[in-house]
């Protein structure tokens, strides 16, 4: 790829910078903040590694939104950051007028660009930034459940002490209380979780996953999550980038799959050169079924709020 932007040079955006940069993802990485000067240092710091880490990505930093001219991908990581107590949706308000303003830019400057939103809440204003671009809906989507599985992958290979790198998980549905992670269809090196760990243990796993967010900001108060945030961000783009038609949990646009439409939300997508390339329709228990339903429910509560804003 030749020209990826990243627009908000904060803790998420700048480790997503230094993930793609470090593996040669495209010719030329751009951060983009309205800070004077956020982006330009983080940029520059980023620049200067590149003996160390080896690669000829040609980082650059600026707050003219124009500087966005010809990307093919933007990174939308920009917003407020909850703080401890805060939900997803407490953020609402304030980052759906500055993901507006972001999407108004890319529609001016970068009009064959795709959208990745980040900033919360994710699948909310993934919808939102395709109602005010009016793009095919392969080409905005959303990271989150590539965060919310490698969470859960995690906790597992805690509780079970196997490889991380055997552990295959899956979780759909809205970014938050609500996510629906899919048992039956995580793995160790093909074989169901469940024949490794009680149902008890498996259910603490799940809620902790749910929370994992939410637990990282208690943690460290200051901060929410950026390292796992970024990983995850970095492993959409390398699927775009090369094209790998990888099979990935993401926001997407539903049009009809799992009986919906006119809804961003966590499904498992093919994920190419042309973004999202398909939405695998899965087939649920009636227990999966119940909770996918609330999870479109909360989000689409969430949608509504967008017609007094």
């Amino acid at each position: 790829m030749n020209k990826i932007t990243i627009v908000g040079a904060g803790r998420v955006g700048e480790s997503t910078a230094q993930f793609l940069a470090s593996r040669d993802m495209c010719h030329e990485l751009l951060l983009l903040d309205v800070r004077e000067g956020a982006a330009e240092g983080a940029a520059l710091d980023i620049q200067e590694d590149a003996p160390l880490f080896q690669f000829d990505t040609k980082v650059s930093g600026s707050n003219k939104p124009q500087d966005m001219t010809d990307s093919e991908l933007i990174i939308i990581t920009a917003g407020i950051p909850r703080k401890p107590g805060m939900s997803r949706s407490d953020v609402l308000t304030t980052n759906v007028k500055i993901t507006d303003e972001i999407v108004k830019n890319a529609m001016q400057y970068a009009a064959d660009a795709m959208l990745l939103f980040v900033s919360n809440p994710v699948d909310i204003l993934t919808y939102r930034g395709w109602k005010v671009c009016g793009w095919p809906r392969n080409r905005v989507f959303g990271q989150a459940g590539v965060l919310d599985a490698t969470r859960m992958a995690s906790f597992i290979a805690m509780e079970t002490g196997f490889s991380a790198l055997d552990i295959d998980a899956m979780v759909l549905g809205g970014h938050g209380d609500s996510m629906v992670p899919m048992i039956r269809y995580t793995t160790i090196s093909g074989i169901p979780v469940a024949n490794f760990l009680p149902q008890k243990t498996i259910t603490d796993i799940i809620s902790r996953t749910r929370n994992g967010g939410a637990e990282i900001l208690a943690l460290r108060q200051n901060s929410s999550a950026y390292d796992a945030p970024a990983a995850a961000i970095a492993t959409m783009v390398d699927a775009i980038v090369h094209d790998r038609k990888r099979i990935l949990p993401s926001v997407a646009i539903l049009d009809n799959e799992y009986g919906h439409h006119d809804i961003a939300i966590g499904v498992p997508t093919v994920l190419g050169k042309n973004g999202i390339e398909k939405v695998i329709e899965l087939s649920f228990s009636k227990e999966e079924q119940v909770a996918f339903e609330q999870s479109v429910t909360m989000v689409k509560k969430d949608i509504e709020t967008l017609k007094n804003l």
